[in-house]
């Protein structure tokens, strides 16, 4: 079936994208959609879509200072250091920074309706490409040009076969991740490329009024995608296509294109990623970036981002990405094992998987009733 795109309205009229979506009756403790305001029995901001967002947001802050009083109790002569203290939350940051803005394309693959199993695999790509002696003589520019297109045409491949190629994202991405991985081998001939040039690498060890260039960074690309998914046209968009697909296409949104861009997106934030790693390591592999798609999955989750699309935000999604990466500072410093945080890692996803499915807005629904039927 061909789908309808976007045509100009009548004059007088609204255009099929500005008007609402069709919305059929959703069933019984069905959340709401995205974006809906408060609800109408005065909860204010904690009630409707703004107000869980906000609920969860704040549980998720709790969580670090969970985190916080866990390191405090266990390594007293390190948090007693206000030196160290500032030391760390940078490095926590700092570690945070990649799988961070990863995590914010990943974030709006999954809002709209898809998953991405190939990030890791296109940072390593668009890394090692970036850094082939022949680019490299392009200087700086050229190699940061060079890493974003890579992973803009490979997010863009991944786009046409899920969007006009009907592939089921899973596979098409999972194939992806493989035959990316392999042209980086192939590229890099197995071997580690080092970066000579001077401006990428001092992207990892310069610092801008004490906070280093790689938090900048993260920063800046969290903010353009909240403003991207809050504030514009494209945002609601994608959580039109994510949370019902059919009824985005009634309403007149191309969602073959729109879902192509979506994994464009993600591709250029694995382009970005791979220059900051790249600057980490002053070099790149065929290897780098390893599980990545994982961790950026798992924060997305973490913060609330629902697998079956239409709904998550890009704060949430940072702050599943600094709890991991506060879980990882917090085991490093006591001499922990690698295997012992995989496993608290993989236990957190299982719970956040089941918070989504018992939501703290059915809990309220079935107090409210067990006291209407008391008073009763």
């Amino acid at each position: 079936m061909t789908e309808r795109t976007e045509t100009a309205a009548p004059a007088g009229t609204a255009s099929p994208v500005d008007r609402p979506a069709p919305v059929s009756p959703a069933p019984a403790g069905a959340p709401a959609p995205h974006g809906a305001g408060a609800a109408t029995n005065g909860n204010g901001r904690w009630a409707g879509e703004a107000g869980e967002n906000f609920r969860r947001n704040l549980g998720l802050v709790g969580v670090l200072v969970v985190l916080i009083v866990i390191g405090i109790v266990t390594r007293p002569d390190l948090y007693g250091d206000p030196a160290w203290v500032r030391s760390n939350v940078f490095s926590i940051l700092t570690l945070a920074s990649v799988v961070g803005v990863v995590t914010v394309g990943m974030t709006f693959v999954i809002i709209g309706g898809g998953i991405d199993l190939s990030v890791g695999a296109i940072v390593a790509l668009a890394g090692v490409w970036s850094t082939t002696l022949a680019t490299q003589s392009y200087g700086a520019g050229g190699m940061i040009f060079t890493a974003i297109v890579v992973a803009i045409c490979v997010g863009l491949v991944n786009g046409l076969l899920i969007s006009y190629g009907r592939l089921v994202p899973f596979i098409a991405t999972l194939a992806m991740l493989v035959a990316a991985r392999g042209l980086a081998t192939e590229i890099s001939d197995s071997q580690t490329q080092v970066s000579n040039n001077a401006t990428i690498n001092g992207i990892a060890s310069t610092d801008i009024l004490g906070i280093p260039m790689l938090v900048f960074i993260l920063a800046a690309v969290v903010a353009a995608g909240w403003v991207l998914l809050n504030r514009t046209t494209f945002g609601r968009r994608t959580v039109a296509v994510g949370g019902n697909p059919e009824a985005a296409r009634l309403a007149g949104i191309n969602v073959r294109r729109h879902s192509m861009l979506l994994y464009a997106l993600s591709g250029l934030c694995c382009g970005i990623a791979a220059i900051m790693l790249t600057a980490q390591a002053n070099s790149a592999q065929a290897a780098m970036a390893n599980l990545y798609e994982l961790d950026a999955i798992a924060a997305a989750i973490i913060g609330g981002t629902l697998l079956s699309g239409g709904r998550g935000t890009i704060i949430g999604s940072l702050l599943g990405v600094i709890i991991f990466a506060t879980i990882t500072n917090l085991f490093a410093i006591n001499g922990l094992s690698t295997e012992a945080q995989n496993m608290v890692k993989g236990g957190i996803i299982v719970a956040a998987v089941l918070v989504q499915q018992f939501r703290f807005k059915s809990v309220t629904q079935l107090l409210a009733r067990n006291k209407l039927t008391s008073t009763n």
